[in-house]
């Protein structure tokens, strides 16, 4: 009798074993097919921006990717940018702000008047305008979550008020221009500190430092995730994937080192996505965004205070509007009272082309500004083309219905 027992025992215990045993290993081919199922729109859209620099590249003979070119792109495009990264917290929760380019125009409007009739100085000038962000971004957020008033109406609304009040301040006319420190945040490049004779090291090094803070990022991320027991990729795909972003950096940053070193603005720009892609990706307040996105219902019962989080979302993106109706007006070096036309559209379209769910709850800063970029390149690529203003305006149009599109074929094909 012990002894059919003790048999029974080792029979029982020994199944586990088995089955842990016996578990189908994924192959290598197997793990790369999922991981481009799950992040099928980050990485198409970063194809999509490698196939249409290159194209633009051909179509220009060359002149697209020159150093001075690309890093007109940056400059050109950087507002829209900043917009994108401040709309895109707003299109996860479901909803949008059609506002942002009325309250940098506002913005820009005020900060001319503080400066140029005023004399105010430059930090009291910039705490002045992302102040006056932060209260439009109050406005928006006290009708849309207090007052339950949809987004849509609420920022169609400010969009109107702030463009009207726009014109009254400037009297309908340009104010300008800013002092030298006012323009330098959106001239300015950082200083070559090497001294380089052909090449402004100062961004060879910091392109260098990029990459070793991203391989030991990757490094840190695969072992956290091997200590927990998370499916990993293999070491040749994590090695391909590092010596493709690695030279992307690289070679970028001998872009800008051929021509005046790396502008201020792209710093600013590096600033603000560090900072925003850690609040969406490792904090709470960046959880719950999602949450509210994914199901509002859900996220109330769960506890989240849907109210107060929308209310601080709108914040945000009044203060980043402010920022980029600065940076608009110091690129300009004047507030003028058609700044700002159409950026809501711009900055919308770059989260939906950069792989935003246009029903919340999906999407990354990195998806948004990769949208932005890719919308940066069309612009710059027709314009050096000679393809007239209003087939640019089709063209993009029909690249956003695209990219919405893709999205909804993405999703019927996860269900």
């Amino acid at each position: 009798m012990s002894t059919n027992a003790e048999m029974k025992e080792e029979n029982i215990t020994a199944k586990p074993e088995a089955a842990v045993s016996e578990k189908p290993q994924k192959s290598n081919s197997g793990m790369l097919k999922v991981l481009l199922q799950n992040n099928i729109r980050q990485y198409g859209m970063i194809i999509a921006l490698i196939v249409i620099t290159g194209l633009f590249q051909l179509l220009t003979g060359g002149i697209l990717l020159k150093p001075l070119n690309v890093t007109n792109i940056v400059l050109q495009n950087s507002y829209i940018l900043i917009l994108a990264i401040g709309m895109l917290p707003v299109i996860l929760t479901g909803d949008i702000d059609l506002s942002v380019g009325s309250v940098a125009a506002f913005v820009g409007a005020i900060t001319a008047v503080l400066m140029v009739n005023h004399d105010f100085g430059f930090w009291a000038t910039l705490l002045i305008g992302l102040l006056m962000g932060l209260m439009v971004g109050a406005w928006q957020g006290f009708w849309i979550a207090i007052v339950k008033i949809p987004a849509f109406i609420a920022t169609l609304s400010s969009m109107l008020v702030f463009r009207g009040l726009t014109m009254v301040i400037l009297d309908g006319r340009s104010i300008g221009p800013f002092s030298d420190s006012f323009r330098a945040m959106s001239s300015s490049f950082i200083p070559d500190f090497l001294s380089g004779e052909s090449l402004h090291m100062t961004s060879i090094i910091i392109g260098v430092a990029i990459c070793a803070v991203f391989i030991i990022i990757e490094i840190l991320n695969r072992r956290a995730k091997k200590s927990y027991g998370f499916d990993i990729l293999p070491s040749v795909f994590v090695l391909i994937k590092l010596v493709l972003v690695c030279g992307a950096v690289m070679a970028l940053a001998v872009e800008f080192a051929s021509y005046k070193g790396i502008p201020t603005l792209l710093v600013m720009l590096g600033v603000l996505f560090v900072i925003y892609t850690f609040i969406t990706s490792n904090t709470v307040i960046g959880r719950r965004v999602y949450a509210l996105g994914g199901n509002e219902k859900a996220a109330a019962l769960s506890g989240i205070n849907i109210k107060q989080l929308k209310f601080i979302i709108f914040c945000n993106m009044g203060v980043l509007s402010a920022v980029a109706g600065m940076v608009f007006a110091a690129r300009l070096n004047a507030g003028t009272p058609k700044a700002g036309t159409n950026f809501e559209l711009d900055a919308i379209a770059a989260c939906f082309i950069g792989g935003a769910s246009t029903k919340g709850g999906i999407g990354t800063i990195a998806g948004a500004m990769i949208g932005g970029l890719i919308m940066g390149v069309i612009n710059n690529g027709m314009s050096i083309v000679g393809i007239a203003i209003d087939w640019q305006q089709a063209i993009k149009g029909l690249v956003l219905l695209l990219a919405v599109a893709f999205d909804i074929y993405t999703k019927s094909k996860e269900r």
